[in-house]
């Protein structure tokens, strides 16, 4: 109402200007004639009479020129009269197109009016507002009818991008009743026409295309509970979604492209098989729709969406389904044809084709890729997580998937002669039983399971196509590589810190070395056939995981013989044991050390391989015998009550030394390692021939001598022993005698 007012009050300003221009067309016809009259006057002049002056001939062509101006201005102006008013009488019939049209045309003689140079009217500024004025106007008409045509109902904008939010979006589309499309072709044809001829129409789909992907395509493909669901009624068809419990968490791709399918019949039925322009007669083919218009602007969007959000996680685990993979690339190509069909769509093979027909290198992609994900979780899990193993232990291996009907031959065979090839590998290779055997001992859990994978792995490679199987045994390795950077620096401060993690590491490394050993063996029919020279081996890698293994666990020994080494440096060097306050120090530190030997004892217990047990233990035990032994071999002066109590002290290391050694939890099979401690404390000896000589007499220790054959001999020298005799005894013949006889 309001606008049409306006519109009105701007016209009567604007009808006297166009009074005054009927006007000049009466008169334009007169100027017509006189035209005509001036034409045949030169002709007839000139022919008639060549004397006539020059002057005269040039003002007269000068005036015919004036005049041909004005006319042709004139006809623009009455051209640009004429589309206004047509437009006007096509705008209240609601021809759209028509109106659309006789716009432009007005607008294309108001062009041609501004380009004459030298000839600046001042109605050309009114007409320019007029054209303006009525632009909006046709404008704003049509976006009301496409307001009708399709109705957005959304959620409120709090709810952004959730399911909750998909459930309540809707679009209503107009449905045009039969009888009325004779009239001015379906109604949505000429909206969307006009706004073409307009140019305004590429914003409008813009913002459609938007909405559409935002609140209704990219939800179908998020959320597999979604089911789009449609209701016809009198003069609207709506689209709306309803909410089903999905059985899985991803729909798959069929179940997508179906309810995109649905989607997109919907809107190529009510509103986008429209071409773009009104029909020409030649060429009835070539006309583009509406629906490729908005295909264009979509398309990769949603392509790129369905192949993130659907087809990404379609792809395969593992390779026995690969063979129904052929059924996405079915629904695949016909998805693509339905759209093509319907014209949103355009050329052939799209990324999303090209991705679902490249199953197999992104199933060996996103293997690959869950290996090394699945593995570093494991390898940054908790180290102190463990599972004991025995020599007769083996890796648990999966069965492989059953090969489908499709499958060769060959892929059945194979995990066969791997089973029995893994039992049997000892005989075959005719080593003794236990060459390949593993100690019992424990190990991380997760290293058990990285092996697992690694298994699993090779196993999935040999049933998978060539390039497939390179890159999952390359990825394999990957995983050791991993271990090898990943473990040492993630784990770094605990296997610093705590003796028990630094020995289950230790465990981990020889265990991983020890399979690493055989893991390309078992698998060589396949791989050998694939990778050149027979490379499918993890051998080289073994060197590289004991060197790991045994310095992480040699660090942790240099630690404990520093705090052993650190504890008896407070024994006041064994001196003065008569001084109360000296021995109590002393005592301290004997306990301290005995104490932290029994600590470790019980963390390395039942960890530890045995072997590996009874060797670190002796040889800490062994640091602090030592020690001991070249502190008192060291004094200068020991009186007899001296000597008592350093003999006391050393046979509480005697007699406590040894029950450190607590390799298995059940006490009474340790008693045979305490018996063989001195097979594993090198100066086991040295230290009691040192006790025996803390309580000998000289001749005792001249006869333990033997002239340089006795056990003394064999612990001390010569110059040690002296050095003992020169402390413990006083300055007499009786002593010079018996240092004679020390050579």
């Amino acid at each position: 109402g309001e606008v049409c007012n306006m519109i009105n009050k701007k016209y009567n300003e604007f009808l006297p200007s166009m009074q005054s221009a009927e006007d000049l067309v009466l008169q334009v016809d007169g100027l017509s004639s006189n035209i005509d009259l001036l034409k045949a006057g030169i002709e007839n002049e000139v022919q008639r009479d060549l004397n006539v002056a020059v002057a005269e001939f040039t003002e007269l062509k000068q005036q015919l020129e004036r005049d041909t101006l004005v006319l042709s201005i004139l006809k623009k102006l009455q051209e640009f009269d004429t589309a206004i008013k047509e437009y006007n009488t096509a705008l209240l019939e609601k021809k759209y197109v028509a109106a659309a049209q006789q716009l432009e045309k007005a607008r294309s003689s108001l062009k041609m009016l501004e380009s004459r140079k030298g000839f600046e009217l001042k109605i050309l500024k009114a007409l320019g507002t007029e054209l303006t004025v009525q632009t909006q106007n046709i404008l704003y008409h049509l976006g009301e009818e496409w307001q009708k045509l399709a109705v957005w109902k959304l959620p409120s904008s709090k709810e952004s991008s959730s399911l909750e939010s998909a459930m309540h979006s809707e679009l209503h589309l107009r449905i045009v009743p039969s009888k009325e499309e004779d009239i001015a072709g379906p109604p949505v044809a000429s909206v969307l026409q006009a706004f073409a001829v307009l140019g305004e129409l590429h914003t409008k789909l813009k913002i459609f295309g938007q909405l559409l992907l935002k609140y209704i395509l990219k939800p179908l493909i998020s959320y597999p509970s979604l089911q789009p669901f449609t209701e016809e009624q009198s003069d609207v068809f709506i689209l709306r979604f309803k909410s089903e419990e999905p059985n899985l968490d991803h729909s798959s791709p069929m179940e997508v492209f179906d309810k995109m399918k649905l989607i997109f019949e919907v809107l190529h039925k009510y509103l986008l098989n429209v071409p773009l322009e009104q029909p020409a007669e030649d060429k009835k083919e070539s006309r583009v729709t509406l629906a490729e218009l908005l295909g264009d602007m979509i398309w990769e969007e949603l392509s790129d969406c369905l192949i993130q959000n659907c087809l990404v996680n379609s792809i395969p685990t593992n390779s026995s389904k690969l063979e129904q993979y052929i059924e996405v690339i079915k629904s695949t190509e016909e998805f693509e044809k339905a759209l093509k069909k319907m014209r949103f769509l355009k050329g052939d093979t799209t990324d999303l084709l090209k991705y679902a027909r490249n199953v197999n290198a992104h199933f060996a992609n996103k293997k690959c890729q869950d290996v090394i994900v699945a593995a570093r979780n494991l390898m940054t899990s908790e180290i102190h997580n463990t599972v004991k193993i025995s020599p007769d232990s083996s890796v648990a291996l999966p069965r492989l998937p059953d090969p489908g009907a499709g499958d060769h031959l060959k892929m059945q065979k194979t995990p066969k002669l791997l089973h029995n090839d893994m039992v049997n590998l000892e005989n075959e290779t005719k080593l003794s039983q236990y060459t390949f055997s593993l100690p019992t001992c424990r190990i991380s859990s997760s290293v058990e399971q990285l092996m697992e994978l690694a298994y699993q792995t090779l196993l999935e490679a040999t049933a998978s196509t060539d390039q497939c199987c390179i890159q999952l045994f390359y990825s394999v390795r990957n995983i050791f590589q991993l271990f090898y950077d990943v473990v040492p620096t993630y784990h770094k401060e605990n296997l610093q810190k705590l003796p028990q993690l630094a020995a289950i590491h230790h465990n981990n490394c020889m265990y991983i070395a020890h399979h690493l050993l055989t893991l390309g063996h078992q698998f060589r029919y396949r791989l050998t056939n694939i990778l050149c020279d027979g490379a499918a081996t993890f051998v080289d890698l073994v060197p590289g995981f004991r060197r790991l293994g045994m310095e992480c666990f040699l660090a942790q020994m240099r630690v404990q013989k520093g705090e052993i080494l650190e504890r008896l440096s407070s024994a006041r060097n064994f001196s003065n044991m008569d001084d109360e306050e000296n021995y109590c120090a002393a005592n301290k530190a004997i306990r301290q050390v005995l104490h932290q030997l029994k600590r470790l004892g019980k963390v390395w217990q039942d960890v530890l391989p045995v072997n590996v047990y009874c060797k670190a233990m002796g040889t800490l035990l062994n640091t602090a015998l030592s020690e001991i032994v070249t502190r008192i071999a060291a004094l200068e002066d020991i009186s007899a009550e001296d000597a008592d109590r350093l003999y006391s002290l050393c046979r509480t290391m005697v007699e406590e030394g040894p029950q450190v050694f607590t390799p298995l939890p059940e006490d009474d099979k340790n008693k045979k390692y305490q018996e063989e401690v001195p097979v594993y404390v090198q100066k086991w000896m040295t230290f009691k021939e040192l006790m025996i000589i803390l309580q000998a007499n000289l001749q005792e220790i001249v006869d333990q001598w033997a002239d340089g054959k006795g056990p003394l001999a064999a612990e001390f020298s010569a110059a040690e022993v002296k050095s003992l005799i020169r402390a413990l005894f006083q300055n007499t013949e009786r002593r010079a005698a018996a240092l004679a006889k020390i050579k």
